[in-house]
């Protein structure tokens, strides 16, 4: 049979059956890059989580309890577990990636700019840590809580930032964006001190080993999912079952990923993997996480015993209250002792009302807090409460503050470019 010379019409990609799905994944994939998208996702889900838990809790807690996964490898994990241990890695593997690229190219490069948000972060975790003990000094197992309010959530911070106060100075989200990155690698490093239990040294060494040899890879410049992934893979349930929780074999492998470009590439593997990896963050991991995490049940019973227990106004307090402090005295302290200089577009009164984002708490501290209260439903749910209160006032004082700023400093340009 003669074969037909008459090429075949391409259609265009908007009428090709899975051209519209590939560009639509795109574009959410774009959307979910930004700080103010992905914190609205996250915040969507944890308002189901609360209506679902609220509406039908019997069937939100059968979720949670539903459990898969091979038996013989030890991880036979509850859903909310593998939210937990295998999704938030995927979080934290972002936050390492941007710790690198802050210590190589960003303001942690540079140590008289990195002074202000590093002694502000590090003021901003021990201040709250002390207002929770001081608050909570005399409640039952009160100390296994001190760390739930030292940790600031990163997406949700910026994109409250995004949200109300886009026009601000450059160096207000830039001083933000620091101080939670140094606070992301606090917190881990509390994870790893203080909630590792029964540890399996032969598997912790072998997952340090997988993560040395996935960094001398990426030194050597080697290319290649095929190799990267199972690395990854290997890492993480090797720091899974030595009783480290797996969330710092992400940070880990973040840290050891090469953040300059070899000749030849279009781009470092940081700027790639953060680019492939960012929307499956922001728009499954912490979303997932937050579904099931943020479900408690809000009847006034126990919204009673959440107000009049010390912890959870400790977790409050610490977050509102501590974390202003911390960051914002931090930040002064440092100034003042010339350990670092604000920069000159900001006032200490931008620098109080970014201070205030600070409390919103959300991820790292419902994990914390899990970590800290996980045997004891009643305390974990109390505590879950109490944090969610916490970034919500967190939330609506920095947006209020952040929008008189950005009136003031509207203000102050108009009567610039109009002059006397």
């Amino acid at each position: 049979m003669r074969r037909s010379t008459r090429r075949p019409v391409r259609r265009p990609a908007e009428v090709w059956p899975f051209g519209p799905t590939i560009r639509y994944s795109r574009q959410v994939a774009e959307a979910l890059r930004t700080e103010t998208v992905g914190g609205v996702v996250m915040l969507l889900a944890a308002v189901a989580a609360l209506v679902w838990a609220n509406v039908s809790h019997d069937s939100y807690e059968a979720l949670r309890a539903a459990s898969f996964g091979p038996g013989a490898l030890h991880l036979d994990l509850e859903l909310y577990r593998w939210a937990q241990h295998g999704l938030l890695a995927i979080f934290f593997f972002v936050a390492g990636v941007e710790v690198k690229e802050e210590f190589v190219h960003g303001e942690l490069a540079n140590l008289r700019k990195a002074a202000l948000p590093v002694i502000a972060a590090i003021a901003g975790m021990i201040v709250p840590a002390l207002v929770y003990l001081a608050v909570s000094r005399g409640a039952p197992d009160a100390g296994r809580g001190w760390a739930i309010p030292t940790a600031t959530d990163i997406a949700f911070a910026l994109a409250v930032l995004a949200v109300t106060a886009s026009a601000m100075p450059a160096a207000l989200r830039a001083f933000l964006l620091t101080c939670a990155v140094v606070d992301d690698l606090g917190a881990i490093t509390v994870i790893a001190v203080f909630f590792s239990h029964d540890l399996n040294l032969l598997a912790l060494l072998a997952g340090a080993l997988i993560i040395a040899l996935y960094g001398l890879l990426q030194a050597r410049r080697v290319r290649g999912l095929w190799i990267y992934l199972p690395l990854a893979l290997s890492a993480w349930y090797a720091v899974e079952i030595s009783g480290v929780h797996p969330t710092v074999a992400g940070v880990a492998l973040g840290l050891m990923t090469r953040v300059h470009a070899a000749p030849g590439e279009t781009g470092s593997p940081a700027e790639r993997a953060d680019h492939r990896i960012r929307p499956l963050s922001a728009g499954l991991a912490v979303p997932v996480f937050a579904l099931l995490s943020a479900g408690v049940p809000l009847d006034l019973a126990g919204l009673g015993d959440a107000a009049g227990d010390r912890v959870v106004i400790g977790v409050v307090a610490g977050l509102v209250a501590g974390k202003f402090l911390g960051v914002f005295g931090g930040a002064w302290l440092a100034v003042r002792l010339g350990l670092a200089r604000l920069a000159e577009e900001l006032s200490w009164r931008d620098m109080a009302a970014v201070s205030t984002l600070a409390g919103i708490g959300f991820t790292v501290s419902l994990l914390i807090g899990d970590l800290a209260y996980g045997d004891d439903p009643g305390r974990a749910n109390a505590v879950t409460v109490g944090v969610l209160t916490a970034s919500l006032v967190a939330s609506v004082l920095a947006a209020i503050l952040l929008r008189v700023r950005v009136r003031e400093h509207s203000a102050r340009r108009m009567m610039v470019d109009t002059g006397p």
